[in-house]
């Protein structure tokens, strides 16, 4: 905690922080509002392009690789513009490049337009994640969890949206309405962080060592919490992509009703990160992260070979439950460990198994269905609370 004292205000009082947390929180929830509005209508923007699950799930490894592409230079781009101006131009970049799906006509196009939202995406992410640690510093208060919370309330929203608009709308005029959203939410915000930039020097933080103990050994943990929020984060890219297609191609559900199994996750999710903080505090890191593994694992199961659509439901609600606090833990984790840069290790290696995690499962598919291939999602989630428990030990 003693980088909390290298904090500069710019300006005055904890009312700008205030407001800059504000602005961050809603750029939170609107990129899980973007991202569940795709989400949610992936079967029939799939249907418009005419793609086969395997080269759907070709495609969907465009937007992996274009996020993690850019996520692997947006902290020096953060470094070198700040992260307050990188959100704006992220923001504008995600909002816009959501419209590039609904023109494709075939994979090749849909994997080349999905490149360039995940590009966005990726960007978004790692600078508000960015901006989310200095409010953390400068507040001296484990606020993590609400962002994130921000981003999970923001995808329920979308997915509903979604739902509702998906039996009268076609994809593109219900991504411009979208895009309209998130372009009015960065013009809002974007000014607040710009007026009211934050300024953290991390550098100390980042070289401070634990007390007594090897470099080397920090740095195995941060990689432990990596991949914990790997494990996590694959589920919840995996349901948000094919949550929606397995209920409709294997449980019959209709257009509305098949994004029902991303909000119920959603919003398992989201409840779950509001009561974050008081988890961790009674319950202790280890057990929250392993009880929310197992938790997860049984949801998944239960989602995957469910034989009707209730049990799927309740499933996928489970799993939100189960992972909602691994990510922002791991975040937490990796950063009182090693600083921001524990912070950026671990929420790449998060990021990755959420972009990676979509194609994976269009792959597993092709070749042994989508029921089984789901199920990989209850395995990594048993490995998280593994790992929970070895990070501990």
């Amino acid at each position: 905690m003693q980088s909390l004292n290298k904090v500069q205000l710019p300006g005055t009082a904890r009312y700008d922080i205030a407001r800059v947390r504000r602005a961050a929180t809603a750029f939170f929830a609107i990129d899980g509002f973007i991202f569940a509005s795709w989400a949610v209508r992936i079967p029939a923007v799939k249907l418009a392009a005419h793609a086969s699950s395997a080269s759907l799930g070709l495609a969907l490894l465009g937007l992996s690789g274009g996020a993690v592409a850019t996520m692997t230079i947006s902290g020096a781009l953060c470094r070198r513009f700040g992260s307050h101006r990188v959100i704006v131009a992220a923001g504008v970049l995600l909002s816009l490049a959501l419209l590039l799906p609904t023109l494709a006509r075939s994979p090749l196009w849909l994997g080349l337009a999905l490149a360039a939202f995940g590009t966005g995406y990726g960007c978004l992410n790692v600078s508000m994640n960015s901006l989310a640690v200095d409010i953390v510093a400068a507040l001296r208060r484990p606020v993590m969890p609400y962002f994130h919370a921000a981003w999970s309330f923001g995808g329920l929203l979308g997915a509903s949206v979604g739902g509702l608009l998906a039996p009268h709308l076609a994809p593109l005029p219900d991504f411009v309405l979208v895009a309209a959203a998130g372009l009015a939410v960065t013009a809002v915000c974007g000014r607040v962080i710009l007026r009211y930039p934050l300024v953290v020097d991390h550098a100390a933080a980042a070289d401070r060592p634990a007390a007594g103990v090897a470099r080397g050994s920090i740095w195995r943990v941060v990689l432990i919490f990596g991949l914990i929020a790997a494990c996590s984060s694959y589920g919840e890219g995996a349901i948000g992509d094919w949550g929606a297609l397995h209920l409709r191609q294997d449980l019959g559900a209709g257009a509305g009703l098949a994004a029902a199994g991303y909000a119920a996750f959603a919003l398992a999710e989201a409840s779950g990160r509001l009561a974050g903080s008081w988890l961790l505090a009674h319950l202790g890191q280890t057990r929250v992260l392993a009880l929310g593994g197992l938790t997860a694992c049984g949801g998944m199961l239960a989602a995957a070979l469910a034989p009707s659509l209730g049990v799927a439901l309740v499933g996928f609600a489970l799993t939100g439950l189960g992972v909602a606090n691994m990510f922002p833990a791991a975040m937490t984790r990796a950063g009182l460990l090693a600083g921001p840069n524990g912070v950026a290790v671990a929420s790449t290696l998060g990021y990755t198994g959420f972009l990676l995690g979509p194609p994976m499962i269009g792959f597993l598919a092709a070749s042994v269905g989508l029921r089984a291939g789901l199920t990989t999602v209850s395995l990594l989630a048993l490995v998280a609370a593994v790992l929970a428990w070895r990070a501990e030990r």
